[in-house]
């Protein structure tokens, strides 16, 4: 089935339907498993417009709060934090509305965030919004009914990388912990969209220096610190990529690398290859991604 984001429905032209319409269905999923029945689902009711960052945060930052009804009173629902794409410098939590209902429906709550822009804020300065969000969730787990121990991460493009590089530095030991991060602010499993892994492999391009505040050749250490490949280690928490096998933006060969490095340290990883998708159309036609990686998080949730 083809969903597309709503925000989006108005942009597809006649010539991205033909293409879309080609392509539905045409995807190899990687150590994925036999097919199962889809959990049933369920509604849901959404806070808008919560703020996530404490009071002396340079910048309010704010996230919509996805809440599935029908949990019993002692009950605490598994949760999702969700991170929008742009290259690091656009875009916002709408992009993700799409995906973040449909994660709702399923039983999940879901934190779907906003984060700082370069190039006026650099990194790590987005890794650090991605971590306050996670101690915001065990700071009010209580209030919203969640299970703050039953955390997974999800995100496309830039919003991959930062919710990758989440996963991978919380289950290490990586100076990136400090101040804001550590063992409270990891995921037990994560799905990432179009990841960039290995930010020296784009070289100097303009998003990845507005990204980090100059060129590669001058701070060829915060290039490999800001990517997610160097911090994998034995404790890093499951992954499930899709990526479009034609991505010119960020090639597929990103992601390949990148499960080669779980696969090397024993992590487990599902690898959804989207034939004849290029970066935008793997989004635009996620639809039976997000069904296959929904199918992921609730394996990850029963384990």
């Amino acid at each position: 089935m083809i969903r597309f984001p709503p925000a989006a429905g108005k942009a597809v032209t006649l010539g991205l339907l033909v293409i879309v319409l080609a392509t539905t269905g045409c995807a190899t999923h990687h150590n994925g498993p036999s097919a199962t029945a889809a959990p049933a689902e369920r509604p849901f009711r959404v806070e808008q417009g919560l703020r996530y960052t404490p009071p002396d945060w340079p910048e309010a930052l704010y996230a919509d709060l996805y809440l599935p009804e029908g949990v019993a009173d002692d009950s605490a629902r598994p949760v999702v934090l969700m991170v929008h794409g742009g290259g690091w410098r656009r875009r916002s939590r709408e992009d993700m509305t799409w995906i973040a209902e449909d994660v709702a429906s399923h039983g999940f709550a879901v934190l779907n965030i906003d984060y700082r822009f370069a190039p006026t804020h650099t990194f790590p300065a987005q890794l650090h919004d991605l971590q306050i969000a996670r101690q915001w969730l065990n700071r009010n787990a209580d209030q919203y009914q969640l299970d703050h121990a039953q955390v997974s991460g999800f995100g496309f493009s830039s919003g991959a990388h930062l919710v990758a590089l989440l996963g991978v530095v919380a289950s290490s030991d990586s100076e990136l912990n400090q101040p804001y991060g550590g063992p409270g602010t990891r995921l037990d499993a994560v799905v990432a969209g179009g990841l960039p892994s290995d930010l020296p492999a784009f070289g100097s391009g303009k998003l990845i220096r507005q990204f980090l505040g100059g060129e590669q050749r001058d701070m060829p250490e915060t290039y490999r610190k800001a990517s997610p490949i160097a911090h994998v280690t034995d404790q890093s928490p499951p992954f499930f990529l899709f990526h479009g096998a034609m991505d010119a933006l960020v090639p597929f060969s990103q992601a390949q690398r990148f499960r080669a490095e779980l696969q090397r340290h024993g992590v487990y990883s599902e690898l959804y290859e989207m034939h004849l998708r290029g970066h935008i159309t793997s989004f635009l036609t996620a639809g039976n991604a997000v069904d296959e990686a929904i199918g992921f998080l609730t394996r990850q949730q029963q384990r």
